[in-house]
């Protein structure tokens, strides 16, 4: 995956008024070229804002891509307001997450040079737009006006009550959830590199450019992270979150083992587990005298029809699923460097 903002915006240099469209496509174009010689041509593209607009100009050059999809992205005119005073000044200023960039004339009348709805028309690729009604950036009739243009297949998604430049957490994760689940459609399955894990092991893979780690556990997949407090991007459980994860779930387990085999009447047991680091002194019923001490609270709901004996027969069986004993007891870990490859 490439990921780039145009001159002058987000994170690259320049200014931002000294471009047009044509250079921001001759910097798609290039960033495609790239892509293609020295890793893999890139099979879906996905615009922001003007990047979506000029994604939809020249994914037709670029034939590697099999999907385009759009966020929030201008049709035909510019950002809200800008385009009457272009007209009138020859120079209009717009305010992207707080920030001024200024925009001139030539960037309009370059943009009028190409044929946007022949160039959507002429797409003969899978299309996703998604915007929010209330963008007060790009105003929603862009969207109309993007997807009246394009053939099938085409789809829309609404954002809902996000901001043009997603900038809360859950509208930029739905946003690419969405993303994930449509793509899917027209890109091929791809299995998980050479992160395999044979039965009974798990395989835990950290780049170092980050904390999000691919895991496998047999042929199972997952993603473990840190949260963003700490400098992840909480793309999945922390490694203490799994461990509350493993504890949660076996008791669980070991409640539905032992009501059936007992023929209780249990209908569901739900296990919240939440763990801490306290200070040993704080802590009456520990052996450890000194520093800080992992604590693991949990607490059981059972859903049935039970005595109150029973209830707190189960109380007594959580304690023995394997996974509690597992942290209770004495744990050896032994480690040792694989040979190099």
């Amino acid at each position: 995956m490439l990921r780039f903002d145009f001159t002058g915006l987000g994170q690259s240099e320049g200014e931002f008024a000294d471009t047009n469209f044509s250079s921001n496509v001759d910097d798609l174009l290039a960033a495609a070229r790239f892509l293609q010689d020295d890793y893999e041509a890139p099979s879906l593209l996905i615009g922001h804002s003007l990047g979506g607009t000029a994604v939809l100009q020249v994914a037709r050059d670029i034939p590697s891509a099999v999907a385009v999809a759009t966020i929030g992205s201008p049709a035909a005119h510019l950002f809200a307001g800008a385009q009457d005073r272009l007209e009138e000044e020859g120079i209009a200023e717009v305010r992207l997450g707080g920030r001024p960039f200024t925009i001139k004339r030539q960037f309009l009348d370059d943009l009028r040079k190409h044929n946007m709805p022949a160039a959507i028309g002429g797409l003969r690729k899978a299309l996703l737009i998604m915007h929010a009604p209330l963008d007060d950036i790009v105003e929603l009739d862009n969207a109309s006006a993007l997807f009246s243009a394009a053939k099938h297949p085409k789809s829309f998604v609404s954002l809902d009550n996000a901001d043009h430049l997603l900038t809360r957490e859950e509208d930029s994760l739905y946003a690419g959830q969405v993303l994930a689940a449509w793509s899917s459609r027209y890109l091929p399955a791809v299995p998980v590199d050479d992160l395999v894990a044979a039965e009974g092991h798990t395989v835990a893979r950290t780049f170092i450019d980050g904390f999000r780690t691919d895991v496998r556990v047999g042929p199972h997949t997952l993603t473990a992270d840190e949260p963003a407090s700490v400098g992840g991007t909480n793309a999945g459980p922390s490694p203490y979150g799994l461990i509350s994860a493993a504890l949660a779930t076996c008791t669980s387990m070991t409640i539905r083992m032992y009501a059936s085999l007992k023929k209780l009447g249990l209908a569901s047991a739900t296990v919240i587990v939440s763990h801490d680091k306290v200070h040993a002194d704080d802590c009456a019923d520990c052996e450890t005298a000194e520093g800080k001490i992992d604590e693991f609270r949990r607490e059981i709901s059972l859903e049935g029809d039970f005595t109150e004996s029973e209830r707190q027969r189960i109380l007594e069986i959580a304690d023995r699923c394997p996974v509690h004993k597992t942290l209770r007891g004495e744990v050896k870990i032994r480690t040792t460097l694989a040979d190099r490859a």
